[in-house]
């Protein structure tokens, strides 16, 4: 069953029990969702149609995108007015600040952005420029060192950077 949602489709995803989906705390995943604009709307994003279009592109399927391939899916999409990159940009930078998207800076010069809000690792080949998410508890990092007592570990960014062994 498709929904429509500010003039683009959306398909009706089922609602998925968790421990994200707490009254309190608005889900992070979009399979939580009646539909794109309802994940949206729960997050204190207003749900325009061209953000209604570029969440629809980028929440097709867990993915890692930079804003120049998001801005060329959008504008392939026949049901979606022209987006400019201004406009994207601007939306990933709301969707980030919202903790709907993760940013992954692969170097200083590239920037993906990851449907996958939860803690994890990535693994980036390349040989073929893929990039897969891991789980953190694959990787250990029990030793600190070089951290201070009084500093506190905010978070851990690790990209495990694979070339072919042929």
């Amino acid at each position: 069953m498709y929904y429509e949602t500010f003039g683009v489709a959306s398909v009706e995803l089922p609602k998925i029990q968790n421990a994200e989906t707490s009254p309190a705390k608005p889900a992070r995943t979009v399979r939580a969702y009646a539909n794109i604009g309802e994940f949206l709307s729960a997050h204190g994003i207003k749900p325009t149609r061209q953000r209604v279009a570029i969440a629809t592109q980028m929440y097709e399927r867990d993915q890692h995108l930079s804003a120049d391939a998001l801005l060329e899916k959008v504008n392939l999409d026949p049901a979606t007015t022209n987006v400019s990159k201004a406009t994207i940009y601007n939306t990933l930078k709301i969707f980030v600040a919202q903790r709907i998207l993760r940013q992954v800076a692969i170097d200083p010069q590239k920037i993906l952005f990851d449907t996958n809000t939860y803690d994890h690792h990535h693994v980036l080949d390349l040989d073929t420029g893929d990039i897969r998410d891991i789980d953190p508890i694959q990787v250990d990092l029990s030793d600190h060192t070089g951290i201070k007592k009084e500093e506190k570990i905010h978070g851990v960014d690790l990209i495990i950077t694979v070339r072919n062994s042929n």
